[in-house]
């Protein structure tokens, strides 16, 4: 098998893994993106059009956990405050990544459900642990879990890009993960730092 199929293999296991959580996302201008986007000419982009999809695919995730955490009706306005504003980071990133996997001549993955659909739907869409959920500490959990998996699979994904632009904004939206994970750790009252390495950190 090649290193391009098992890196796919591997990012679409660790999103399937990573539904008990949510993640985060970086802004509208994620150096590299354009960048990248604007070089074209005869570059064969197909296999990171492939790995910005299954970015694309977890911001979609996020999103959409973001909107089921919200509907939950289980968090502080403080706290919902928060969760609202990363799912904004969510969106702009999403879009970012959506402009550039189409200049590069890519089709992007649409997500599985319209925000505007029923939280049940939204969630089985997405296989989300909604009964599991029963307070703040539950949802902050979540969120955090996701957070750190996708911090992961953007950890595993940098040398995997031919265009190093690409692996650049990969590692700066890594970045952007990790502290909101440090974010939800801090609001649940644990260290919000519990490792010295990204790929050592708890799930």
């Amino acid at each position: 098998m090649s290193t391009s199929n098992t890196s796919r293999r591997d990012f679409f296991k660790k999103s399937a893994l990573f539904t008990a959580g949510i993640a985060a996302a970086s802004t509208v201008t994620a150096p590299g993106l354009a960048e990248a986007a604007a070089w074209g000419g005869d570059k064969d982009w197909k296999h990171d059009a492939a790995l910005l999809n299954v970015a694309l695919n977890l911001e979609h995730q996020a999103i959409a956990a973001y909107q089921v955490g919200a509907e939950s009706k289980l968090l502080t306005p403080a706290i919902l405050k928060v969760a609202l504003a990363f799912q904004k980071d969510h969106e702009a990133h999403a879009a970012v990544l959506v402009e550039t996997i189409k200049k590069i001549g890519g089709k992007p993955v649409a997500p599985r459900a319209p925000l505007t659909a029923p939280m049940a739907d939204l969630a089985k869409a997405w296989n989300f642990p909604v009964g599991k959920l029963k307070d703040q500490a539950d949802v902050l959990h979540f969120a955090a879990g996701l957070e750190i998996g996708a911090a992961k699979a953007y950890l595993g994904t940098v040398p995997e890009f031919g265009d190093r632009a690409l692996a650049k904004a990969a590692a700066n939206i890594e970045g952007d993960e990790t502290m909101h994970y440090a974010i939800l750790r801090n609001a649940l009252g644990e260290f919000p730092v519990p490792a010295a390495f990204v790929s050592a950190m708890p799930d």
